[in-house]
């Protein structure tokens, strides 16, 4: 049975660009999710795996857009070749079937945890920077989202107006309003 090929996107808000994960695939319907990786809610993720039927094919840029860890790969693979989809793997080059031999089990398991550890390695080299950074004086964290003067108005006038209100006219959301407004003083 010759099913649709369906693609999977996710987008971190470190890579802006759902456009290139499936540039140049040949696929018949798109879900794409803008979450982080280690975020359990993926909605697109979830409407996915309730669209495809047996004979489908879900086509993923590659093993680190589609899963978590490696034990989420792994689930994941299993759920949809147990279905009876396929999932193709672009930048790796693999395909799983559900027919799998152990060799190809082998090499789902040795590229997940490859993924897994270039992953906690680049959020490792992250910390390190700043940590490097946060010596020399040069990292303070993220820019505040008001000036001084602009969040001293801002809680002179919480007390009597509206949050929503005041947080759309200051441009901020409320958890930022409200964070302000604990660090008032």
């Amino acid at each position: 049975m010759q099913g649709h090929r369906i693609g999977y996107v996710r987008v971190s808000s470190f890579d802006q660009n759902p456009e290139r994960q499936l540039e140049h695939v040949q696929v018949d319907k798109v879900f794409t999710d803008k979450a982080s990786g280690k975020d359990t809610l993926r909605p697109q993720l979830d409407l996915l795996l309730a669209f495809v039927r047996e004979g489908d094919t879900v086509v993923v840029h590659s093993m680190d857009r589609l899963a978590r860890n490696l034990d989420d790969l792994r689930r994941l693979v299993q759920d949809l070749t147990r279905r009876g989809v396929h999932i193709e793997f672009v930048k790796e080059h693999l395909t799983f079937t559900g027919e799998d031999s152990p060799m190809a089990k082998l090499m789902l398991s040795v590229m997940g945890a490859f993924a897994e550890f270039e992953r906690s390695l680049t959020r490792e080299r992250q910390r390190e920077g700043i940590a490097l950074a946060k010596q020399r004086g040069a990292y303070r964290g993220r820019k505040k989202a008001l000036s001084p003067e602009r969040a001293a108005e801002l809680r002179r006038r919480a007390s009597s107006e509206g949050k929503a209100q005041l947080a759309r006219e200051f441009g901020i959301s409320r958890e930022t309003l409200y964070q302000y407004l604990r660090t008032a003083g």
